[in-house]
């Protein structure tokens, strides 16, 4: 309990809003949480953020709970929503939540010791409504709730403006924080800037109803690269935890491709390492970026832990021969079989190869391009290559691009690659 865990969130970039006192609460053993709402049965790496920070508590000796909301879930939070969600029917809500916690359990299984998992629809369930609007409602007018960032943006941006379904979600969640103060004594509530709204109505309902001083805080929002967040009811873009909708090789590369003005603050924010030695990794980056030290640690360090050691290795392998100057045929199938199950693939049997298949037919498989006119404009570009070879026309594949029999590997520009196997 020595260190000051809220100076060092701090330096680490994973606190944005913070409830004022909150410093003196966590020189005492605390009991924090965070929550999961399965609108999707993955994780995606926003949600890593929160469990990081509840590591962060557990190895000081403070006590982590997880919430996962599948009675939250089955409303659906406006936050950062333009447009009312799609309500998911209640079996899928329940597989969600069994494959999320399923995923949370791997991901904190070296420090589950401190940290419990739970799930609101065993509390939420037993409410009577009547009971609530009552007893709970009754704290809250509606012009605090009209205040909340969730709401005034819906009627700002939603001419239909905002369903009582969801305008009720913030006084939900509010009474988790309730439920989970008077029975796990919990007194800190945390979360993505977007949910600050939430939060604070949970503090304040504690404060009214018992008079309690409790706390929050808040961790900025990690972003795609276009800007927008992270979140499970968004596909487009997202990097997921679970490896069928993400694999371990994008996942990597991800991070691989961050750019030295973000990935000194990511290396803070996504490991565990200390301050002294991410200051020297910082250091030795700054003297030759181009050896992209920070990048490699933080592509390893997190494909480690959330795809394993043996995962996290296959794909420094395919790296580097994707990457670095390697000639392909000198290589064994064990390498290119790795290949194909680790990025984008075709298969092709050896009748219709024979048939005679153009490049760019290839190519429209790849994801590369949206239309053959542009992968067309691509190849006078010079930015297609063939096994590492720049191909300018759309020439017919032969027998003579095959590499170790059934293998043809496709690159676009210096970051995309597409593997045909022929058999």
């Amino acid at each position: 309990m020595q260190k000051n865990i809220i100076n060092d969130l701090l330096w680490r970039g994973l606190i944005q809003n913070k409830v004022p006192g909150i410093e003196n609460q966590v020189k005492k053993p605390t009991t924090i949480y965070t929550g999961f709402d399965p609108t999707s049965d993955s994780l995606h790496l926003g949600n890593l953020l929160p469990i990081i920070v509840l590591i962060h508590f557990q190895k000081m000796g403070h006590q982590s709970l997880i919430l996962i909301g599948e009675a939250t879930g089955f409303i659906g939070d406006p936050s950062e929503k333009d447009e009312s969600r799609i309500f998911l029917k209640r079996e899928k809500l329940h597989d969600n939540a069994k494959s999320i916690k399923n995923q949370i359990i791997r991901l904190i299984k070296d420090h589950s010791e401190g940290i419990e998992l739970l799930n609101n629809i065993n509390w939420i369930k037993n409410l009577y409504f009547l009971e609530f609007i009552r007893e709970i409602g009754k704290f809250f007018t509606v012009n605090y709730l009209m205040s909340k960032d969730s709401v005034k943006k819906r009627m700002k941006n939603n001419k239909n403006g905002i369903s009582f379904t969801e305008f009720s979600y913030s006084l939900i969640q509010g009474y988790d924080f309730l439920y989970l103060n008077e029975v796990k004594n919990c007194q800190i509530q945390i979360g993505g800037s977007d949910q600050w709204g939430n939060i604070t109505t949970g503090i304040e309902l504690i404060k009214r109803k018992t008079g309690k001083k409790v706390y929050g805080f808040t961790f900025p929002l990690i972003t795609k690269p276009n800007g927008e967040k992270f979140g499970k009811s968004h596909n487009g873009n997202n990097i997921w935890l679970d490896k069928n909708k993400t694999s371990p090789y994008k996942f990597y590369q991800f991070f691989m491709n961050v750019s030295d003005e973000n990935v000194e603050r990511y290396i803070k924010i996504y490991t565990f390492l200390s301050k002294e030695v991410i200051d020297n990794l910082i250091l030795n980056h700054k003297k030759d970026p181009s050896k992209r030290i920070l990048q490699k640690k933080l592509a390893f360090y997190l494909t480690e832990w959330v795809h394993g050691y043996e995962s996290s290795k296959t794909i420094m392998k395919i790296s580097n021969i994707l990457f670095n100057e390697i000639n392909l045929e000198l290589l064994d199938e064990k390498y290119f079989m790795m290949i194909y199950e680790n990025i984008p693939h075709m298969f092709l049997s050896y009748i219709e190869f024979k048939k005679g298949i153009f490049i760019l037919d290839i190519l429209k498989h790849s994801g590369f391009f949206t239309s053959k006119s542009e992968s067309y404009r691509a190849m006078k570009a010079n930015s297609i290559l063939l096994n590492k070879k720049i191909i300018k026309e759309n020439i017919i594949l032969t027998k003579n691009n095959i590499i170790c029999k059934k293998y043809i590997i496709f690159q676009f520009g210096k970051k995309e690659f597409f593997i045909l196997k022929i058999d």
